[in-house]
This record gives C-alpha cells, structure tokens and sequence, in this order.
C-alpha cells in the first residue's frame, strides 16, 4: 500500500519521526485555515502519488493567507503526471541548513534489512547513485537484530551526518521494521537552523500482508489510488502489482511469483503483473485471478506456474477451465504444474487443450512459449 506524504508523515510520526507542524485539506478555505493554525510562512504541497511536483508548479511558498488561498486554487484539481490533485498538505516554512537523504527498505537478494543514507538530499537520488555513489552509505542489518543506537551513530559518521540526526534515524528505522513497511523514505531529512531535525518528506509503501495487525491502516486504504487491475484484484482478495509488459503472470507464493517474472525476462518477453494466488488457493481463486488478466487489454498471453504443496494441481486445473469456459474469448494460457497432484491438473488440462490453453512440463518451456504467444 503506498501512501500519500500527508499519510506516510502520520506514520513516521508514530514512531517518533519528527514532522513538520500543519495538515492536509481537500478545499481552498480549508487551506487557508490550517495554515492559519500552522503559522506563516506555509510550503503548500500537492498530494499525488508520483514525483515530479515541484517542477508542475505543484509546491508554492506563501507567506500571508492571500497567498495561501491562490496556491490551493492553482493545486487543486491540478493534474500531474496523469494524477488529479484532490487534496494539498499545508505545512509551516523551515529555515534549511542541511538536507540528507535516509531511506530503509529490504534487500531480498542478501535477505537483510538495508538503509540508505546520504549527507546529498533534496535532490534524486538515483543520479548520485549514479553519478556519485560513494555519496551514497549502505547498512545491511539483520532484522532480528535490528538498528542499534551505536550502530546508527558509526553510519551517520560514515555518511557525513552529525550526531544530531541519530535519533531521526533510529525512529525512522523503528517506523519501518515495527511499522510493517516495505519502504520508508525521506528526502530530504532536515537540519533546520535552530538545530531541529525534520522529516520535510516522505515515501512509505506499507506491506499489505500486515494489514491484520494493523487496523489503522484501514484510513490509509481509503485514500489509496488504484488502477482498474489493481482495485478488481484487491476486491476479490489477490495480491496484485500491475506492470507494462504483455505476459500476464500467475504463481502461487510471492517468491515463485518473482522467480516466473525473471523467467519471462530471460525468455525475452515483459511480464504485465505481478500476481500472487497464495499458498492454498482454490479453483475459485485461480478463476478470480484469470479474469483480472483478462480485464487488462495490454496482456497477450497468460502464463499460469504452480508449484503445489498445500496447493492442488487438479484444483488449479478445474479453476483454469471454468475460467476459460465462462470468459469465452481471450488471451491463450499457457500453464506449469508441478507438486501435489501435478498428474491429475495435467491430465484435466490435457482434455480441454486447444489454441487458448496450452500445458508444458517445465517453467523454462511455458515462459517461452508464453512470450511467442504474446508475439503472435
């Protein structure tokens, strides 16, 4: 669940991040009021899912209410980046002496936590990693052990970060490991020229797989901005990423479902999802799942990989035909099951093959012939 700044600022602040003082407002005098509150001068901030704001004209400094007032009339409504501005974020001015850039997220290659910290902030940070990336200080922590006072000093050190900033950056560390995140940034992290540390952005993508622990994430949901896939799937419960590609991609556990995106990398294609029917799911699910890649126009050919455990191959197989029976015409489908009751799913899809539904035995062969498929 990605969420918007004024949210991802909530959530940091749980945690002790320090924040900006103000609020967001969904209307012109709404606006004004809450910078009345804040104190002026006010930064007021478009709130939309996407960078690139301040260059659209979506950030504006105001210093009295009549400024203010122009500024969110100009914002709102505003379309960036094929995003409508719905609401703007009203916060007080701060006297800047030094941005940085601090981030956590997880490196699932090395299976670890990792931070990422710069004394260069404001600015992208996928040019200095590019241009400068010694300007860049990586931590890799294991996430049982976490991020120790001593430890985030040593790194701010590294960093070229004064001992000021630790505090933010153990709070920041906390509001992503204990907040259940998947991503915590901010760019940039502030010392202001009273020597407070501020967080004047943020990025938090939250793991919707905690949602359960979570009940107040249920204000964040409400506000979350879907596409057309990703709001059918989240409806009828699957886990969805939409992609640019053509392969439409099903697997069962997330780590199968990355593995099956490379894989039809390797084979030369681009894979349209990321979709993830879970560890038991049913013939049921397996349906829901083909009519959500069926509603998306950009996906040629399917391509279904199942490795069964608590998963059954023949209850995958059953979901696969009725799917197709009752969508009628469509992108072919071209399936891999192997695992628990791998013969039997086989042998059902064995008796309804034709042009539509293909099997192979392997997940190298259905990743090739489903990226023929959607050359055809």
């Amino acid at each position: 669940m990605d969420l918007f700044e004024f949210q991802g600022k909530q959530h940091l602040a749980r945690f002790g991040v320090p924040v900006s003082t103000g609020g967001v407002a969904a209307g012109v005098d709404a606006a004004v009021a809450t910078a009345d509150s804040a104190g002026y001068p006010v930064v007021v901030k478009a709130q939309v899912q996407v960078g690139g704001r301040g260059k659209a004209g979506g950030i504006r400094a105001c210093v009295d209410a009549d400024q203010v007032r122009s500024a969110a009339d100009a914002i709102l409504g505003m379309v960036i980046s094929g995003h409508t501005v719905r609401r703007v974020l009203v916060e007080g001015a701060v006297d800047i002496a030094a941005e940085w850039y601090a981030s956590f997220t997880v490196d699932r290659s090395a299976r670890r936590h990792l931070g990422l910290l710069s004394a260069e902030g404001g600015v992208d940070i996928e040019q200095v990693a590019a241009d400068r990336p010694a300007a860049i200080e990586r931590l890799h922590l294991g996430p049982a052990a976490g991020l120790a006072a001593e430890a985030a000093a040593g790194w701010a050190a590294r960093a070229g970060l004064p001992p000021a900033a630790v505090p933010a950056l153990l709070s920041l560390y906390r509001s992503f490991a204990e907040g259940d995140a998947d991503l915590v940034e901010v760019n940039p992290l502030v010392l202001t020229g009273d020597g407070r540390v501020l967080a004047l952005d943020a990025k938090v993508t939250l793991d919707d797989n905690a949602a359960y622990r979570h009940p107040e994430w249920a204000a964040f949901a409400g506000l979350e901005v879907l596409d057309d896939r990703e709001r059918l799937a989240h409806e009828k419960g699957l886990q969805y990423v939409g992609l640019d590609g053509t392969v439409g991609v099903i697997a069962n556990g997330a780590g199968l479902a990355m593995s099956t995106l490379d894989v039809v990398n390797q084979a030369g294609g681009s894979p349209a999802n990321f979709l993830d029917i879970g560890g038991g799911a049913s013939a049921a699910v397996m349906a829901s799942a083909l009519d959500v890649l069926a509603s998306d126009e950009r996906v040629r050919s399917i391509f279904v990989n199942i490795f069964g455990g608590i998963t059954r191959g023949d209850e995958v197989a059953r979901g696969i035909v009725a799917a197709l029976a009752r969508a009628g015409g469509g992108a072919p489908v071209v399936v891999r099951i192997d695992g628990t009751n791998a013969e039997e799913g086989r042998a059902l899809l064995a008796a309804h093959q034709s042009e539509r539904l293909v099997s192979r035995a392997t997940m190298q062969a259905a990743a090739e012939e489903a990226v023929r498929l959607a050359r055809a």
